[in-house]
């Protein structure tokens, strides 16, 4: 029974996220995965709260980088950088 909540509600956010800009939606993504994670590391009510402010920034700052015509790479060391798409 709870897969099937589960399930029904990434659904029902999906559809509520198609009206959305791109960085809402990334905003939107990255908190409710942080939450899940928070969630589900700690099992407490707080940590999910920690986990949503969290992924929400996260997701808020990766979606605000995109910019037309730069992508976002990886060097060998694991560093982030933007740089004109290839």
């Amino acid at each position: 029974m709870k897969n099937t909540i589960i399930a029904l509600s990434l659904v029902a956010s999906t559809v509520t996220l198609s009206a959305c800009t791109q960085t809402e939606r990334g905003t939107a993504i990255g908190a409710a995965s942080g939450a899940i994670i928070g969630g589900a590391v700690t099992g407490r009510a707080g940590g999910a709260l920690v986990g949503a402010a969290v992924g929400g920034a996260a997701g808020y700052l990766i979606a605000r980088s995109d910019r037309r015509g730069y992508c976002i790479y990886r060097d060998r060391h694991g560093h982030r950088y933007e740089a004109r798409c290839r």
